[in-house]
């Protein structure tokens, strides 16, 4: 059987965002005595396919009228150069092409609402099995504080953030000093659930509303409670869905488990719920 190296490997890389590659050879010619060509028989795919991942034995085989046989056969060896598996943004997803992090492929970061993207907004899979640039980080949304009116503040959370409005007469009341220290512990807890904490303390000329360190306007404070209703006599939460609809109200101290078994029962979908399934050893 002429022109067919027995016992040879043949390597081929697939070809960037592909899981196959198109392996060609010349294909063997089998004469007897006579001279004459016999029909040469072939097991496997044929030159000139797309061979997928994976090692493939070509063999082929011819037969003589006086029953001599000659036999070949040789290996195709077809590599996907793949990076090492990215990992979702703390507070985002990825969605990648092709199978994900094969050579070729191109992964984009994603946010959740109320996060904004920074740095790289794609990565591609190199033939160096490494990962182009760097990877993204999604922050938390820049809120504006400075703004004069509760409607003003309200909108920047719109379809984006849910609200847990904490309301206390003064910073000494005892319900208020409880749940302050189980808010700090819930703090990573309630980000991975979408929920921004804003603070409503003390009653007006003194009154100080604040989310985390920044400050809000003493219109803004009274703008909000009388927009939910909230007395300042006693200590009262609020729970406010992403759309500014008011779903629960807390006036006794509620432990962080709580908080969370209510917004994963009742505000979280489906998509989220699995993504928080994801990221939930984040904050251990």
């Amino acid at each position: 059987m002429e022109r067919c190296r027995s016992d040879v490997c043949r390597v081929k890389v697939a070809e960037p965002g592909k899981l196959t590659a198109m392996v060609s050879w010349e294909r063997p010619v089998a004469k007897d005595t006579a001279d004459r060509a016999l029909q040469v028989l072939r097991n496997g795919l044929e030159s000139g396919s797309d061979f997928p991942e994976g090692l493939h034995v070509i063999r082929y085989k011819v037969y003589d009228q006086a029953g001599n046989i000659a036999t070949c056969k040789f290996t195709v060896h077809v590599e996907v150069r793949r990076c090492p598996k990215l990992k979702p943004p703390m507070h985002g997803y990825l969605t990648c092409s092709s199978d994900g992090n094969n050579y070729g492929a191109i992964c984009e970061y994603h946010c959740d609402p109320g996060f904004e993207r920074t740095g790289f907004v794609t990565r591609v899979c190199q033939l160096n099995r490494s990962w182009s640039d760097e990877a993204a980080r999604c922050v938390l949304m820049d809120i504006k504080t400075d703004v004069r009116s509760a409607g003003a503040l309200l909108d920047q959370f719109y379809e984006k953030r849910r609200l847990l409005v904490v309301s206390t007469p003064d910073n000494a009341n005892q319900n208020y000093r409880l749940q302050n220290i189980m808010l700090q512990k819930a703090e990573c807890g309630l980000d991975l659930r979408h929920v921004t904490v804003i603070e409503l303390l003390g009653t007006l000329p003194r009154a100080v509303g604040r989310i985390k360190e920044r400050r809000l306007e003493p219109e803004v404070i009274e703008g909000l409670r009388q927009a939910l209703h909230i007395s300042t006599a006693y200590f009262t939460m609020v729970l406010l869905d992403e759309y500014g609809v008011d779903r629960e109200r807390f006036v006794n101290p509620t432990t962080s488990d709580e908080l969370y078994s209510y917004v994963e029962e009742y505000l979280l979908n489906e998509e989220e719920r699995e993504r928080l399934e994801l990221n939930k050893d984040f904050c251990d």
